[in-house]
């Protein structure tokens, strides 16, 4: 293939082409590609393109659509098999919409997810089955994502009763008690019911919960954003602690950056349905390249009064635009301090900034804009 020019952009979004797709097989052969081993660093779920849009529609009985809300519209991006991979950005931007895509609670509208080089959005039956227990979730809501009606070890078995190959009838008490102890409460309260927990206690039924079929992936829909800071410290560390112990890899979805950077090893940053950045821990913290991550690190609060004096704070202006109707070219160029008329007319590729190139520096990493360029907003003054 011949090499692009220097001027053009070069897209590193991954493509379909770098995924070891797994050709048509039948159910049982299906099965077997979704429970065989990954070797750790290697990829272990592949999202290409994915697409979701949420119909807008008039009428009661004749129903028309005149619209959608384009709550993700094209991302991409791998997690590694042992790894972290946390997605930031504000309130709808789309990142509980990736994890339930990711989760098949929705229907992708277009796009492929690949697990172990199975297009999951293509599986159904046993295959559809084997990746559901080998990809759990942790809810944001320890109040509301547990049965008020179930004892705890009710809760922590039914995914038994689904998957009763993973622990037998006789066996499942044990197992759950196993489960209470390994996340740091008392087996006996195995009869109690979730309204005798507080909220950290009651994420932690949810982390056994994600736990009790043994999974490969979790992935974590702001699972400490309801929790009091201290006991936000408590269930964080107790997640590193069980990937360690349970070679877990996570999909960590949150707000606070302070959280998502304690505990990931690569970080996307999402704006309006779409990826603007995306790189390991460092990169995007000390040398981030997009406008739009600028200003998320520069609005977080600095404890050190005379670093604080010193630091630029980054105000945009403007609301957010609606997913319904987003804006041409660069979604972020509406509240983008360097937009220029490029981003109006082009829509920015996810990939290394030309300046960069060839450069070994952290800034080299994925990021969508036309004028990309390091700033570090953190260590500022």
């Amino acid at each position: 293939m011949a090499e692009p020019r220097k001027d053009e952009a070069v897209d590193a979004t991954p493509n379909t082409t770098a995924v070891e797709t797994v050709g048509p097989v039948d159910e049982g052969a299906a099965v077997a590609a979704i429970e065989a081993p990954v070797d750790r660093g290697e990829p272990i779920l592949q999202v290409r393109n994915l697409v979701k849009h949420f119909p807008l529609t008039l009428g009661i009985l004749f129903k028309r659509q005149v619209g959608a809300v384009k709550a993700v519209d094209g991302i991409s991006f791998d997690l590694y098999q042992g790894e972290t991979l946390g997605i930031v950005g504000e309130s709808g931007c789309g990142k509980s919409t990736v994890a339930k895509l990711l989760m098949m609670l929705e229907t992708a509208t277009s796009g492929e997810i690949f697990y172990k080089g199975q297009d999951i959005t293509k599986l159904s039956g046993r295959a559809l089955k084997a990746v559901r227990r080998n990809i759990q979730m942790v809810f944001q809501d320890p109040y509301t994502s547990l049965n008020p009606r179930m004892t705890v070890g009710d809760i922590i078995g039914e995914p038994y009763e689904i998957h009763p190959e993973v622990a037998p009838r006789g066996d499942r008490r044990k197992k759950v008690q196993e489960l209470l102890e390994v996340v740091g409460l008392n087996p006996e309260y195995i009869h109690r019911y979730p309204h005798q927990f507080s909220g950290g206690q009651r994420q932690r039924i949810g982390i056994a919960r994600g736990l009790a079929l043994n999974p490969e992936i979790i992935i974590c829909d702001e699972p400490v954003s309801a929790l009091d800071v201290s006991v936000q410290a408590q269930v964080v560390n107790l997640m590193e602690r069980l990937q360690d112990e349970f070679n877990l890899s996570y999909v960590f979805i949150a707000h606070d950056l302070s959280i998502v950077r304690h505990i990931s090893d690569r970080v996307g940053v999402m704006y309006l349905g779409k990826m603007a950045e995306i790189g390991s821990d460092t990169q995007i913290y000390d040398h981030p390249t997009h406008p739009y991550t600028q200003a998320l690190l520069s609005a977080v609060p600095v404890p050190d009064p005379e670093a604080r004096e010193g630091r630029e704070r980054i105000i945009l202006t403007g609301d957010v635009p609606s997913p319904a109707n987003p804006p041409s070219g660069c979604r972020f160029r509406t509240r983008c301090w360097k937009a220029e008329d490029k981003c109006a007319t082009e829509v920015p590729l996810l990939a290394v900034p030309e300046r960069f190139r060839g450069v070994d520096t952290p800034a080299a990493h994925e990021s969508a804009c036309h004028f990309a360029e390091e700033k570090d907003v953190v260590h500022a003054g």
